[in-house]
């Protein structure tokens, strides 16, 4: 039986989630206007763009396994207080390398608390999986969709420092409130466990391909973003209020992408939504109108909101409930690692080839991603449904 959001007991750890990622959003708005103070070239803004990405990804293989043996607490109140450090490095950062060092920081802050809290979700209400995780990720773009509006108003406001002062702020006086919520999780058998063997399960791998091919997308859009919108004549505040419009359709309709899944299964959903991305991801090259391009962003956002929760959905169901958290943070580490390395490629296509190459690669990946996760879902059956044995 579902649950509404007004009697969700889980909507204190989505606040958690929505707060660290309107920091995650509020960079990515702020990249043409490091490009003109600081005279970064769009490669530089890659590597900038990126480095979060790959120091997520260690943190995410390195740290998800301990929150299956009982360390979500201090997995998330340990993230928190490293969101707020990376925030404050960005208040003082002025040369490229400290610029990298705050987004590392920042990269393992939501790499130690993604899978801890995905754990916490899917645990504590394993009926209604689906919904849940749908609403995590709903207030985790919801958080997205707060950055780009902050930042550009605080910039307007007070310079390009004074959204990441906000932020550390904010991230300072949340760790004080996390330290008093209930962050126990039903602990495992206490066994070391490898999460290399998780990569053998084929509903693990059909998740893992549609996901390179979702996050692909997000990244090649993120690191590139603000720079065709301000080559297409749009100021920093149009930059800010699209990337809020851009998530708003996967903040309203991600609960329902979840139930979805888990009502028809996986490779249902993603086998329309990454199909639909594509095309939108192509279109972004060759339009040459800034209201056109906001327009496909729309569709593009609709498409999203079933797939992020679909590939979340899938993973949780495939896995053994005695590795909850470390199959979620290898799906994560998966999607960090390709944003990291497309999010870096994507800065140097636009440099050197333009739009028209950067989007055309990106909608051809997505492409043979989602074929590969197709027929791997053909040839492996459908993943028992998740059930409250999760709980052990």
């Amino acid at each position: 039986m579902s649950t509404s959001l007004r009697t969700d007991r889980n909507v204190p750890y989505y606040a958690v989630t929505a707060v660290l990622t309107i920091g995650y959003g509020s960079v990515f708005t702020l990249l043409a206007e490091w490009r003109e103070r600081f005279g970064f070239t769009e490669t530089e803004l890659g590597l900038i763009a990126s480095a979060g990405f790959f120091a997520g990804f260690a943190a995410q293989v390195g740290l998800a396994p301990l929150a299956d043996r009982g360390k979500t607490p201090q997995m998330i109140r340990g993230g928190v207080a490293l969101a707020a450090v990376g925030m404050f490095g960005m208040v003082l950062a002025n040369a490229l390398w400290a610029f990298v060092l705050s987004r590392v920081v920042f990269g393992l802050s939501t790499g130690a608390v993604a899978p801890a809290m995905r754990r916490l979700i899917i645990t504590r209400d394993p009926d209604n999986l689906g919904a849940n995780l749908g609403r995590l990720a709903a207030f985790d773009l919801a958080g997205f969709v707060l950055g780009p509006v902050v930042a550009a108003v605080l910039v307007e406001l007070g310079g390009i420092r004074l959204p990441f002062l906000a932020l550390t702020t904010a991230n300072a006086c949340l760790l004080s409130w996390v330290a008093r919520l209930d962050l126990d999780t039903p602990p495992g058998d206490g066994t070391k466990r490898r999460t290399g063997p998780l990569l053998r399960v084929p509903g693990i791998q059909a998740a893992l391909l549609a996901g390179i091919a979702f996050y692909l997308s997000i990244a090649y859009f993120e690191a590139t973003w603000a720079l065709l919108l301000d080559d297409l004549g749009a100021e920093t505040w149009v930059i800010g209020v699209s990337l809020s419009v851009f998530t708003l359709p996967m903040v309203l309709l991600a609960p329902t992408g979840g139930r979805v899944t888990q009502r028809l299964g996986h490779s249902a959903v993603v086998g329309w939504s990454i199909a639909a991305a594509s095309v939108c991801t192509l279109l972004y090259g060759w339009l040459g109108s800034l209201w056109a391009v906001l327009l496909v962003s729309f569709v593009h956002a609709s498409a999203d909101a079933f797939t992020l929760p679909a590939n979340q959905v899938a993973i949780a169901q495939a896995s053994p409930p005695e590795q909850i958290a470390a199959a979620q943070g290898l799906f994560s580490a998966v999607g960090t690692l390709v944003s990291g390395v497309a999010a870096f490629a994507a800065g140097a296509l636009y440099e050197n080839q333009g739009p028209k190459v950067l989007y055309t690669a990106a909608a051809a990946g997505m492409v043979v991603f989602l074929a590969a996760s197709l027929g791997r879902s053909r040839s492996s059956p459908e993943p028992v449904p998740f059930t409250t044995s999760a709980g052990s």
